[in-house]
């Protein structure tokens, strides 16, 4: 059975959804997105379902939850173009909201394909739980975060980060620069052909093996929380 992945059609119609960016012109070319874009989508979804559960069974992977519309929010946005010029895909954990824990994601645009993990905008006390977490298995962490195979897929991890150690811990917290960190973050990028290429999936596959305990780690404080809030609303 061959691997599924994208095609030259899928980066042609991004560039020309790009240059057309209108409802008119998307509406006139439904039928090609579905074909190009979507249908590939979903063929590279439908075979994580069954990879997934190898090295991350806790992730969730079916079209319905984890491809993003191609329909742009511009309620708040000064760009009121409507549709999104790339086609992207979220992995979340089966027992958290689609953002509402670390998961795996990628998306292909026209300049770029881009795989990462991580967590992008914790609530605050989700945001205290992973740093707790962090500073009381520091190296564990850090063997995860500083392993080979992650230092050279995706380098150092980011995120948007404080200047001074958060309220609640110790500048001298030996976990004190990760603790810093408002999100939580790994990614790599690869140029738009990756996307087309006989070996996309098995690559894609691979970095989110390399990415899976990092993302695991995060959720454990996560989902541990969770766990403790129900097993206490049970009991009233």
């Amino acid at each position: 059975m061959s691997l599924p992945g994208f095609t030259d059609d899928t980066l042609s119609f991004l560039r020309r959804l790009k240059r057309h960016n209108e409802r008119d012109w998307f509406r006139a070319h439904r039928d090609q997105y579905e074909a190009h874009v979507r249908a590939p989508m979903e063929r590279v979804i439908e075979r994580l379902a069954m990879d997934l559960p190898a090295f991350a069974p806790d992730l969730v992977a079916n079209p319905k939850a984890s491809i993003y519309r191609i329909h742009r929010d511009t309620r708040f946005s000064p760009d009121k173009t409507p549709f999104k010029t790339h086609v992207s895909a979220v992995f979340p954990h089966r027992r958290l909201t689609k953002h509402g824990g670390a998961s795996l994601y990628f998306h292909v645009a026209t300049d770029h394909v881009m795989i990462g993990a991580g967590i992008y905008a914790p609530e605050p006390r989700q945001l205290y739980q992973l740093r707790q977490h962090v500073s009381a298995n520091l190296n564990r962490f850090r063997a995860i975060v500083k392993s080979p195979a992650f230092l050279r897929s995706f380098g150092e991890i980011g995120g948007q980060r404080l200047k001074r150690t958060p309220k609640g811990f110790t500048a001298d917290d030996p976990a004190a620069d990760y603790l810093k960190f408002r999100q939580f973050l790994a990614s790599t990028e690869r140029p738009p052909g990756f996307a087309t290429r006989p070996r996309f999936y098995s690559s894609l596959k691979r970095l989110f093996e390399h990415l899976a305990p990092f993302v695991r780690f995060l959720n454990e404080s996560l989902t541990d929380g969770r766990k403790r809030h129900l097993d206490r609303l049970s009991s009233v």
